[in-house]
């Protein structure tokens, strides 16, 4: 199990950068390109954006903060998760999508001072963001679900076939 966490997160981690510059190479020098539409009505558009704060531009400028707050999470969601949940599949794997995710972004952070951003939600106003985002907020989605509902359903099992 953990080679295969090792390969997803190496899989996740790369693919957010190979498309990231894709995006730089193809996007930049255009700005806008269609991605998905149905005649008139654009589903998402690409758009290239360099984000130097957090969710929503959120702390923009913040680089320095950004750089450390994000490495103290991701370390310790990686030592929680090596410490307490180890064994269950669905919480890794969320885990994994997130700590990828981050450590995409935060790649970018180090590296250029801000995130590459190209995903922009054409149906309705909403910020531009990236495939790491994507990795990080499916994760916590999924991380949510397992803390509330499959745990707890699990935790019950055991106790119960324990008695």
């Amino acid at each position: 199990m953990v080679i295969f966490l090792i390969i997803l997160g190496i899989i996740l981690v790369t693919a957010d950068q190979v498309i990231k510059l894709w995006m730089v190479g193809n996007l930049m020098p255009v700005g806008t390109m269609d991605f998905i539409r149905f005649g008139d009505l654009e589903i998402l558009g690409l758009r290239y954006a360099e984000n130097t704060g957090a969710a929503f531009s959120s702390f923009r400028g913040a680089k320095w903060f950004l750089i450390v707050f994000v490495s103290v999470m991701l370390i310790g969601l990686l030592i929680f998760t090596i410490k307490y949940k180890y064994k269950r599949p669905f919480f890794l794997i969320s885990s994994v999508m997130i700590i990828s995710g981050g450590l995409g972004n935060l790649i970018d952070r180090v590296r250029q001072g801000y995130v590459v951003d190209y995903l922009d939600v054409k149906l309705f106003n909403f910020a531009v963001f990236n495939f790491a985002d994507i990795c990080v907020v499916l994760g916590a989605a999924f991380m949510l679900i397992w803390l509330f509902f499959i745990e707890p359903k699990l935790v019950k099992e055991e106790s119960d076939g324990q008695t």
